[in-house]
């Protein structure tokens, strides 16, 4: 990669959540039109197939390409290019073998891990998934290669055109599925093979570019041993996958809970309780969408508090502490709040075909608990720049347990149901939350100023959130058209639009924003100059 020009570090951050904000709408784009083609049961299965592959990969994929990018970062900056050769093979051969084991486990135990979530039908989605395991443990070799390089263009393209593969494939494929008469679980199938595909070809790129731009090596260079190499890539990326895997392995726990609750405590048949979970898995898709429009925050976070406390700069440290917090409440609290205003009718807008009057309150207590995933996110990453990393495991740990013991005991109340599932989700990240942002104000010598940062984005949401939900039944009054359809849409179009307006007025006139906030996102010298924000 030697005749490549080296990004800057705010140029590669910038490509990389510019990427990743056009995966998220690839993703969108992909997941609302497949669930309405799968159907409520249909997306049981996807989902239910989906989490399996998630838990496997990020188990097997975490922290290593982290650990990858750091040590051929400091081998590069010391002019030891053989020396980043060899962390790369090391790490490869790593990835691969975690891979094939993967693969080996949901090809041949597919049936098994459909079992162990009380769903037989996801068995075939599993089954679809198993290749791309392997295929995204050398991805991820690649592209942590790539990013220690400081090129982080690849990483983007790569990720495109893994998200493009999976929009237009899985969807043709589920679609042609349905049509020439296969039943929904083989169309989630379909659909998740276009994943695969699409991991395939992102490989091939990834190789390919790998190939064209690695730089000459001295042939006198010594390198280290591959024992070593493996030992200090494993003491840098356990603790990174610890803490990344609680997430997706909690997630797998309560999906089996869940589905498991609706068969053996309140006895619904496999179909029933597949409807059931997939009203649920449809606001999922929704619900995660603000957390996932935080990793570019999240990730500018570690690297500017980590050089602050380098210099020893308590006052600057203070600054980026609290701009961290306050950008994320002003993004992550109307989100939240929005998504609760709003929840009947965005569901039913983008799931014609589910039952929104069981989507509708699912979504409003997943709209509050995304508030609480970001701020989760936030806070785990001023920790780790602090190199407290086993405190969000810890604290993931007591939200999840939580978690749990509720779903498994609120999902087999008659009344309560599928509806456990929410509350579970929004105590467990309630209490990790507010557990990170205790151990925060322990930590840092400048204690953050917890009501001063949140008051004002929480005052000024909650007056978006009703003025949301007065525009929408005063539109909902007046655009009566032919198309209900379309009138449904006009009215929370025009809702979504009234509560953005209004809310950025709320913020400019009450003056939470400020400077150094926005300088933590991309192009902030252009929206601070946009809002007039000095």
């Amino acid at each position: 990669m030697a005749t490549e020009k080296k990004q800057s570090f705010l140029g590669g951050a910038a490509v990389l959540a510019a990427g990743i904000v056009i995966v998220k709408i690839i993703g969108a784009v992909f997941k609302i039109p497949l669930l309405n083609i799968l159907g409520e049961p249909g997306a049981a299965d996807f989902n239910n197939a989906y989490n399996i592959y998630a838990t496997l990969l990020t188990i097997s994929t975490a922290g290593l390409p982290v650990a990858l990018s750091k040590m051929v970062s400091e081998a590069n900056t010391l002019g030891r290019h053989a020396q980043a050769r060899r962390v790369f093979h090391v790490s490869l051969a790593v990835f691969l073998t975690l891979g094939v084991l993967s693969f080996l486990l949901m090809w041949w135990g597919n049936d098994y891990l459909a079992g162990l979530l009380h769903n037989s039908r996801a068995a075939y989605g599993i089954r679809a998934l198993a290749p791309a395991v392997i295929c995204v443990g050398c991805l991820s070799a690649f592209r942590g290669y790539a990013q220690g390089c400081f090129h982080m263009t690849p990483t983007a393209v790569s990720q495109i055109i893994e998200a493009a593969c999976k929009l237009f494939i899985g969807l043709a494929l589920a679609l042609w599925l349905l049509r020439a008469g296969y039943p929904d679980y083989i169309a989630a199938a379909g659909a998740i093979l276009g994943v695969t595909i699409g991991t395939i070809l992102s490989l091939v790129y990834m190789a390919v570019n790998y190939l064209r731009h690695r730089p000459p090596v001295e042939a006198r260079e010594t390198c280290d041993s591959a024992g070593a190499i493996l030992r200090r890539l494993l003491a840098i990326a356990v603790p990174i996958t610890l803490s990344s895997s609680m997430v997706s392995i909690i997630t797998l726990i309560d999906t089996s809970l869940v589905q498991g609750q609706l068969q053996n405590a309140l006895g619904l048949t496999l179909d029933e309780s597949r409807a059931l979970y997939g009203n649920y898995s449809a606001c999922m898709t929704l619900y995660n969408l603000p957390s996932s429009l935080m990793i570019a925050l999240t990730a500018s976070v570690i690297p500017a508090v980590s050089a602050a406390l380098a210099r020893r700069d308590r006052a600057h440290t203070a600054r980026v502490i609290g701009s961290s917090l306050r950008v994320t409440a002003l993004l992550a609290f109307p989100m939240g709040f929005g998504l609760w205003a709003l929840a009947e009718p965005i569901f039913r807008l983008l799931y014609s075909r589910y039952d929104s009057t069981l989507g509708g309150p699912l979504l409003a207590t997943l709209g509050i608990a995304s508030i609480f995933v970001c701020l989760m996110l936030i806070t785990n990453s001023i920790l780790q720049s602090y190199d407290r990393v086993n405190i969000p495991i810890v604290t993931m740990l007591i939200g999840g347990v939580v978690k749990i013991v509720l779903n498994y005991n609120l999902v087999a109340v008659p009344s309560v149901n599928i509806y456990g599932a929410p509350i579970g989700t929004l105590v467990c990240f309630a209490i990790t939350a507010a557990l990170n942002l205790m151990f925060v104000s322990r930590t840092t010598e400048d204690k953050p100023r917890y009501f001063a940062i949140f008051a004002k984005p929480l005052f000024a949401s909650f007056l978006m959130a009703e003025g949301a939900k007065l525009a929408y039944r005063l539109l909902s009054r007046v655009l009566v058209l032919p198309s209900a359809r379309l009138s449904l849409l006009l009215c929370v179009g025009g809702a979504i639009g009234f509560a953005v307006v209004l809310y950025v007025f709320l913020v400019l006139s009450m003056k939470i924003i400020t400077r150094d906030d926005l300088m933590l996102l991309p192009r902030g010298e252009k929206l601070a100059r946009l809002l007039k924000v000095r």
